[in-house]
């Protein structure tokens, strides 16, 4: 079950699409997996397409609208075309990793993902975004991983695709959405093995132990 979700102005922003396209990325992917967010975001979307449509006698006073007989005529035009389109089912994304296999959103058909990069149990891939300091990636930590404990030098948006872990602040699934800063500080850790969407804005900063002397690579991760 899902019991992270972005808040309500992070979709009403993204109705808008008034959000960098890293953000919006992994927004739509959250909405794929999460059938709460799939009905906030239609009933936002119509929400919007009724202001948007509504006008009042200022607004008309000056366009050219068409008459009667031409709305009449446009909507017959549409409803008595019998033509059909075929329409294809979305093929799954399938992702082998280290003898896993995984489903992808289908938002990231049509990007591209770099080669993986690997320290230890964590894997790293890049998704071909150009999205000024924005890095969005595929991260995947093995079996019995863990990332050291951190906070963060911007933010940091994860939103679990497969598996799970669990940090201080308590435990994450499938479609769980979550988003810290510099304000939170934890140290993820999965029994099982995960792969997340991430979106960061800068490096972790590494916070304890020995783990500091890992702050020089701390942008692996970002």
């Amino acid at each position: 079950m899902i019991k992270h979700h972005p808040q309500l102005s992070l979709l009403k922003t993204y109705c808008a699409g008034e959000l960098p396209a890293s953000i919006s990325v992994v927004i739509a992917a959250h909405i794929e997996l999460c059938p709460h967010c799939q009905q906030q975001v239609e009933a936002l979307t119509a929400e919007a397409a009724k202001g948007a449509f509504t006008y009042t006698n200022n607004d008309t006073d000056n366009c050219d609208l068409p008459s009667d007989t031409d709305l009449d005529a446009l909507i017959n035009d549409i409803t008595l075309d019998d033509s059909i389109d075929d329409v294809v089912a979305a093929q799954p994304i399938e992702l082998s990793l280290k003898e896993n296999s995984y489903y992808l959103p289908q938002v990231l058909k049509n990007l591209e993902l770099s080669s993986w990069a690997n320290l230890g149990k964590l894997s790293r891939s890049r998704i071909g975004l150009e999205d000024a300091n924005l890095h969005t990636s595929l991260l995947h930590i093995d079996r019995g991983g863990s990332v050291p404990e951190h906070t963060h030098n911007g933010f940091e948006i994860t939103l679990l695709l497969d598996g799970s872990f669990k940090d201080d602040m308590g435990e994450y699934h499938k479609g769980d959405f979550i988003w810290l800063d510099g304000k939170h500080t934890h140290n993820p850790i999965t029994e099982h093995g995960c792969l997340c969407l991430t979106v960061s804005s800068d490096s972790l900063h590494f916070t304890q132990g020995l783990s500091k002397l890992l702050n020089p690579i701390g942008k692996f991760i970002y």
